[in-house]
């Protein structure tokens, strides 16, 4: 029998008792899923420098930084596509990157119906800036983990995202 925990606030996961809930985890499933929580809890919000000072950017658009960072320039459509959410969604984290300088929206020379999205030098300075601080912090929290265990955790992350990459191209499994 399951046990919950009826004092969680799923809309303001800040007053979520951690500890409490912890407590209650029955199986492996229910630990994977909290120690999934904690990760994303803990990197909710990325600080980047800029020429007016630092400012928080929200996960997703720091995501499309990075996109456009390791890939060029992009369509809103193709960001859209990258993230798998509706081109209307994208919209909001592109207005903030742009209204930062972080990146410029241009008209597509090839369709002058679309969009591209480019970085700006201030924000490849940034993302640049931004991945290099975290990497330095896994270095840092991973130094104690022998090379094996830092090829195991590196391996099982990618199996895990290929798995979810492919639950979401293929839908659940039936069985």
């Amino acid at each position: 029998m399951r046990t919950t925990w009826h004092t969680i606030h799923v809309d303001n996961p800040r007053a979520w008792p951690l500890a409490a809930y912890a407590a209650f985890v029955e199986n492996q499933n229910d630990q994977i899923e909290q120690q999934l929580f904690t990760i994303l809890r803990r990197s909710q919000l990325i600080h980047v420098r800029t020429p007016s000072g630092e400012v928080e950017l929200e996960r997703s658009s720091y995501g499309i930084l990075c996109l456009l960072d390791d890939n060029g320039p992009q369509r809103l459509g193709a960001i859209a596509q990258a993230f798998r959410l509706d081109p209307s969604t994208i919209t909001r984290q592109v207005q903030a990157v742009v209204r930062l300088g972080l990146a410029e929206k241009t008209v597509d020379p090839t369709d002058r119906r679309a969009s591209v999205l480019t970085l700006t030098t201030e924000g490849a300075r940034a993302v640049h800036e931004e991945r290099d601080r975290r990497r330095g912090l896994l270095d840092i929290m991973l130094a104690s983990w022998s090379q094996t265990e830092r090829d195991e955790f590196l391996r099982s992350l990618q199996r895990f995202n290929r798995t979810v990459d492919d639950w979401i191209e293929n839908g659940a499994p039936t069985d």
